[in-house]
């Protein structure tokens, strides 16, 4: 028997709500497409394929929105401002990583309400990055 019992209340993740795992990958892939087109962003990712970073960034935005916590399990703390801190992150990079990040996030045409609750954590997460002038 599936019922839930009278008084509880069941509730579902962001990352339920919007698709799980298929939708986070959809999301980090279509960025990084953008990414590997971009020669100031480009240049921000040391690693000749940027694989290892899609993956990283996957893992934390799932982890973030209440998927599985394998980031932290395979990596710790996120510590996001110290792991970007060799890198200078300045208005420009941050104004071209939220324009790749807007054309992933329409690609996903989730609800109106799921839409605006990623994007306002993405634009927060862009501007926290920032760590040079200019």
């Amino acid at each position: 028997m599936n019922e839930i019992p009278r008084g509880t209340v069941q509730q579902q993740t962001f990352y339920e709500l919007v698709g799980g795992e298929d939708t986070f990958r959809r999301l980090v892939h279509v960025f990084y497409q953008g990414v590997a087109a971009d020669p100031e962003l480009r240049a921000m990712y040391p690693e000749e394929d940027l694989g290892p970073a899609e993956d990283r960034l996957r893992l934390f935005l799932m982890q973030y929105w209440g998927g599985p916590r394998t980031y932290s399990e395979e990596r710790g703390h996120p510590r996001l401002r110290m792991r970007h801190a060799p890198f200078a992150v300045d208005r420009a990079a941050h104004d071209a990583w939220l324009r790749h990040m807007r054309a992933a996030v329409d690609e996903l045409a989730l609800e109106p309400a799921h839409e605006q609750q990623l994007w306002d954590y993405l634009v927060y997460a862009a501007a926290s990055m920032v760590n040079t002038p200019g």
